[in-house]
Parts: structure tokens; sequence; C-alpha cells
């Protein structure tokens, strides 16, 4: 039997390509799963996936094993919402592969097929611990034409950022834009947002009910598109979760009314002023997406931010995952310091912890693969050397389905490459 450190990173890589069985021992283990905390234990991996965790877990004979004494181990952290893999640098004139406008595509406009899993934007954010993420699209401004996005983006999909690229689950949610910006893609008007969404689900309704009808042209032309109407039936039968973009109480209260009516899944990205009604959206069973250092009125729409509304969610029973809403895609890392800051306003350091790793796949409805380091689900793990939700630690390794990835990306090489300043050669020469 193989015994390997975990200090020693490169060795990691080594074996993960060779190796059908890895045991990683000795560490305190937060499985978020039944099992809880684990001290001193063991998780085995074979190929792609956990076959067991314990602290009566034995390394296999055959394994390589991992000594990651006095380490924490946590599930791989799941981004609840950017762009990862749509967008390199937001600034540039490069195509806006995430961007709707124009009312030919709207809820079918599909951002999986444009998913880069070679962006930059990839390694740099999964050497923090980020193995899985909703990728979305969202409403552009207007063109050079004048087209202008619609409140209805299209589909999100999940992703997860190992080197094979794979999308894990097409049409996750479809996003929806209201409240302040929503009445902005609506002309100018709240109300306007809101009908603009109903016509579409009842369009979606009338051609679900008259598809033959429609086909043999006995049935009027609808403002959406086939392809919008077609994808709207998941969100009427309930598949298909509406992401809705949101932060108003006013605002929530509509929505949930409007999800009893048509019969509707929710999920709430923002909700700034949610916790004013989190008994409601607890009773209606529609999660939030919350950035937790959201404490100042920005605009009109959040008038009632505060600090520890995360808190208030939980008590009250509402399933939650933390973002950071100014830095979702570029800095998507960010989310240990969004559960971190939510721990400082009261938040349970396992609720937290839970809220950036299981409780989003559950949102998603991946649970069953990833989330949480349990028997059958994908080995997505990370290796640390000290407590996660503090801001100055980093990880020391990231196994992303089993494999353990190059903690590199273009950050620390350029980094590497100019910290050699006793080369004698130009930074574009070194290695």
């Amino acid at each position: 039997m193989k015994r390997l450190f975990i200090g020693i990173a490169t060795l990691a890589l080594t074996f993960s390509a060779f190796a059908e069985t890895t045991a990683i021992v000795g560490a305190k283990v937060h499985t978020v799963g039944p099992q809880g905390t684990l001290m001193n234990a063991t998780i085995v991996i074979r190929d792609d996936k956990i076959i067991a965790v314990g602290s009566d877990v034995s390394a296999p004979d055959g394994a390589v094993v991992l000594d990651a004494t006095g380490k924490i181990i946590t599930p791989g952290l799941f981004s609840p919402f950017g762009r990862l893999g749509l967008v390199e640098v937001s600034s540039s004139a490069g195509p806006a592969d995430a961007l709707q406008r124009g009312e030919l595509f709207t809820a079918g406009f599909d951002v999986a097929d444009a998913y880069n899993p070679r962006s930059t934007l990839i390694a740099i954010n999964r050497i923090e611990g980020v193995t899985r993420a909703l990728i979305a699209p969202a409403p552009g401004g207007a063109d050079d034409f004048g087209a202008v996005g619609h409140v209805l983006s299209g589909q999100a999909a999940i992703v997860n950022l190992g080197d094979d690229g794979v999308i894990d689950q097409r049409r996750a949610a479809m996003v929806v834009t209201l409240g302040e910006r929503g009445s902005g893609l609506a002309g100018g008007s709240r109300a306007g947002a809101w009908l603009t969404l109903r016509n579409a689900l009842d369009e979606a309704r009338d051609y679900r009910n008259h598809k033959g009808d429609f086909e043999r042209g006995l049935r009027r032309e609808y403002e959406h598109s086939v392809a919008d109407l077609e994808a709207l039936q998941g969100v009427l039968s309930g598949t298909v979760p509406m992401l809705v973009a949101l932060d108003r109480a006013s605002d929530i209260e509509v929505l949930i009314a409007l999800c009893k009516e048509y019969g509707l899944r929710a999920i709430i990205n923002g909700g700034t002023e949610a916790w004013m009604l989190a008994d409601e959206l607890a009773a209606a069973d529609i999660s939030v997406l919350v950035a937790a250092t959201y404490n100042l009125p920005g605009d009109f729409d959040r008038l009632n931010a505060r600090r520890g509304a995360a808190v208030v969610l939980a008590e009250a029973g509402v399933r939650f995952a933390l973002t950071d809403g100014q830095s979702a895609t570029h800095n998507a890392r960010n989310i240990t310091q969004s559960a971190g800051n939510a721990v400082a306003d009261g938040l349970a350091w396992d609720l937290a912890l839970r809220a950036i790793t299981l409780t989003p796949a559950e949102i998603y409805g991946v649970a069953d693969i990833a989330g949480s380091i349990e028997p059958g689900k994908a080995a997505d793990i990370v290796i640390w050397s000290a407590d996660p939700l503090e801001l100055t630690n980093y990880p020391d390794q990231v196994f992303i389905n089993g494999k353990a990835i190059p903690m590199q990306s273009r950050q620390t090489l350029l980094r590497d490459r100019y910290l050699k300043s006793d080369s004698g050669q130009p930074p574009a020469y070194r290695d």
C-alpha cells in the first residue's frame, strides 16, 4: 500500500491518473450528509465515485493512500448562479454567449451549447474548491439594432468543472427577470413584466392543450415561437423551476400567488427582502439564492436590505443557498466568503457549509450525484489546511469526479513566472 502526503500535490496528480482506488485518510470530514462530521475518517474513491466513508473504514488492499492527517475535507462547492464558461472578460467585444436579445427566441434560448469548459475562469474557480455550477442566460441591453432582452431569458444548465467539461443537466431552470430590471424589459412597468410572463405561460398552456390543432393550422399564431412554447412545458408541469430575479417584498408576494395559480415551482435569485416573507416562502416551498453581505439599500427594490437575512430564512425553514451577487462568475469562489459572513451574522457553521454545497444541489435537483460526501455520489472532494470559511484559507487539493485536478490556473502561472526575478530573462521568456 503506497502512502502519499496531501501536501505534495504533484504526487496526488501522478497517482490519480493510474489508480482505480484511492483512499484519503486521517482528516476531519464534513460529509454534509447523514453521517455528519467525522473525525480521523477515511474516504474511499473508486473511479469517479465515493464507495465508502467513515471513521471505521479501512483503506482497501492495493489502494493508493493519501495521508490527510490534520486536514479538513468538505464536499466540492456548488456555485448556484453565474456564467462560468460563457464569458471571459465582461467588457470585451467578444461574443455575448450568455445574453438573450430580441423576440425570436426567449424561453427557448439555451446557453448549454455555448459552454466553454476550457475557459480560463474554470481553473481559477475550481482550484479554490468550486466543482459544480449553474450557468445561466441573462437579458441583454440594447444592441446596435435596438434589440433588447426579454423577461424570459431562457434555460440554465448545471456543469461540473472537471477537465472532461461535462454538462450534468440541461434545462435545470428557466431564467426570469422581474422587479425593477424586469420592468425595464417590458416597457418600463413592473405590471407589464408580470403580464409578459403571464402571457407566455398562457400561450404555452394553450399550445399544450391544442397542439394538434396548431400543427394543422387550425389555431391562431402565438406571440412566442414554438421553441419557446416547448421550453415552457417543463415549467407548466413543475419539472423545471423558474429562477426568478427579484428583490422587493411586494414582488415576492405576487410570485407566491402566481406559483399557486399556475402550479409552478420557483427559485428566487436575489431576494434581498425575502426575509420579510420567510414564513410565506417556507409554506410555498420557494427557495432563495441570497447574498449574505447585502446590507445597504442599493435601489428602491432593496430598501429593507439587512445583515442576517440568511438566519431569518433558516429559522423559518426556507431552503436557501448562499451566493455572492457581485462576483457570481469571475469570482464564484467567493461563496466561501459569503458563507463566512453569514456565520459572523449568526448562521450556524454547518448550515453555511450546506448552503454552498448540498442545498444548491437540492434546489436544482442534482443532489443524487453531488453536494455531499456519501457512497454512490460523485467524488467531488476538497481538502483544506484549515477552516474553509476563513478568508485566507485555500484548498490543498481538489478532486472532481474522483480526479485530482491540477492546482494551477492562468493566475498562478503568471504569478510564478513573474516571481522568477533572478532568472536573468524578461518575463516573456521565463518558464
